[in-house]
């Protein structure tokens, strides 16, 4: 997770994707962005762009299933799959 904020210099990223994972552990996933806006300190437009970046990075999942509706965001682990795998 350093990488979002040091590499990608994206700490709205970051803050975005810990206020996910927080929810998804009490079991919520529909998350406006204003109530991510709220939650975070962010502008509405600064959590847009950070969900498109974590999409981008695959480490959350976003389905709609109406235009209107909330997405559901879930924050994914890709390091947690790595577990066992060995190259040689």
């Amino acid at each position: 997770m350093r990488d979002l904020v040091g590499h990608d210099h994206r700490p709205s990223a970051y803050l975005v994707y810990l206020a996910l994972v927080a929810d998804a552990v009490n079991g919520r996933t529909m998350l406006s962005h204003a109530e991510l806006a709220e939650r975070t300190g962010l502008s509405k437009r600064a959590v847009q762009d950070a969900l498109r970046h974590l999409a981008g990075r695959d480490l959350v999942a976003i389905t709609r299933t109406r235009r209107t509706e909330p997405a559901v965001v879930e924050p994914r682990f890709p390091w947690r799959g790595r577990r066992g795998t060995s190259a040689g």
